[in-house]
């Protein structure tokens, strides 16, 4: 995977180097060359000098050929200004902004762009974002019959029920995560953008279920 993270603050150095220990590509943007000094001797990625809205910067950095993005200024508007930039302009799959103001981040999540609110755990939910390109398993029973994962679904799920989802999958949803809290689903519980999701899928139909969560929906008869 190639990312390119906008800000070497002390978030966006600890995101740049766990990705580039994990042997992916990574470029850093950021206006202040001295902030590269965080990322240490040993970082092998890019370092990009300038302003992460801007076009000739992010191309520089790698935009084109990008997996992800993540923007993680000290600023909201810059960071959400380049995010849109990555997604509606180049086309970058994965998208992740940093946002300060805990309602800002809803309005943001809502426009399908993923955002982080809460300092503590930032750098670790801008990991699982960056990275959520494949399904994880996060539990299994002692027997092995039965496991919980993070199930990856196809786009063309939102707007969707939850019901119908596990209809055409197998996977029996536990819960979701929606705008950084936990909620238990109902069946009039649609899927949005942004949601994580955690099933409990049957030891015998795991592959196939993760498989067709990666499906579109069926069409209505």
């Amino acid at each position: 995977m190639h990312i390119v993270i906008m800000g070497c603050g002390r978030v966006g150095t600890a995101l740049a180097r766990r990705i580039d220990e994990l042997g992916h590509t990574v470029s850093v943007i950021d206006q202040n060359p001295e902030s590269f000094r965080r990322l240490g001797p040993r970082f092998r990625g890019a370092q990009i000098k300038g302003n992460g809205f801007d076009r000739a910067t992010l191309i520089d950095a790698g935009i084109e050929k990008a997996d992800a993005f993540a923007a993680v200024s000290s600023g909201d508007n810059s960071n959400i200004i380049s995010a849109r930039v990555a997604r509606e302009i180049f086309g970058v799959r994965h998208v992740v902004a940093r946002i300060y103001d805990p309602k800002r981040a809803q309005v943001y999540e809502r426009l399908g762009i993923p955002t982080v609110a809460t300092v503590p755990w930032t750098a670790d939910r801008l990991f699982s974002e960056l990275m959520a390109q494949s399904s994880e398993q996060v539990w299994r029973d002692p027997t092995g019959s039965v496991s919980l994962s993070r199930v990856v679904f196809d786009d063309r799920w939102v707007g969707r029920r939850l019901t119908d989802f596990e209809e055409q999958t197998s996977i029996r949803a536990a819960f979701l995560t929606r705008f950084g809290e936990a909620i238990v689903p109902t069946d009039s519980t649609v899927l949005q953008h942004g949601d994580t999701l955690y099933g409990l899928i049957a030891h015998q139909n795991h592959a196939a279920a993760l498989q067709a969560a990666l499906e579109p929906p069926e069409a209505n008869e």
